[in-house]
């Protein structure tokens, strides 16, 4: 005769996890892998993930095929089973705040740059940010910048002013190579 199966019983009142939950745990993983494929390859170095898991990144990005891929993005999930996924997770909450940082900080110093070649007068916002700018330089590349934009050429001195803002912002001042970038786009003249 069958035992009628009671919830007192001790096989029931494991803590392993259902088959279901498993499938969940694995699924999350594999979503934490695709997050990660998704980095440029710089990127994925830098959160400093075991050379496993990094290979198989790495190997992701090689296949052109999506069928390919998606068997590498299921291997990366095997992988990740092995691996304590809420480092790698918190890494990847930390990068996704850094982009959005440096994208407002990009936008910023982009709006200076309109602003500065529309008004010179913007030169004693940017002295006011930083103090060591030179002011003459920055005039002369305000000055090809818009002899730039006249004459339709390429966008060298626009693109510069960009460098040297980023430059000064770092607390750098402005390298001898941007300098002799001016000089030879003073040369084309």
């Amino acid at each position: 005769m069958k035992k009628a199966i009671s919830k007192d019983d001790d096989y029931l009142d494991d803590d392993r996890p259902s088959k279901t939950q498993k499938k969940q745990a694995m699924l999350d993983l594999q979503d934490i892998g695709s997050r990660l494929v998704e980095l440029s390859i710089g990127q994925a170095k830098s959160l400093n993930l075991p050379e496993d898991l990094l290979a198989a990144i790495l190997d992701y990005h090689r296949f052109p095929k999506h069928e390919a891929q998606r068997r590498q993005l299921q291997y990366i999930g095997k992988i990740m089973r092995k691996v304590d996924p809420e480092p790698i997770e918190a890494s990847l909450i930390a990068l996704k705040g850094e982009s959005a940082a440096e994208i407002s900080r990009m936008h910023r110093l982009e709006d200076l740059r309109v602003r500065f070649l529309s008004n010179e007068k913007v030169i004693d916002e940017i002295l006011g940010l930083w103090p060591q700018t030179d002011v003459s330089y920055m005039r002369q590349l305000r000055r090809n910048a818009l002899k730039e934009q006249e004459q339709n050429k390429p966008p060298k001195s626009f693109r510069l002013i960009f460098k040297t803002f980023k430059a000064l912002e770092k607390g750098d001042l402005p390298s001898e190579a941007m300098a002799d970038d001016l000089e030879k786009s003073e040369d084309l003249d």
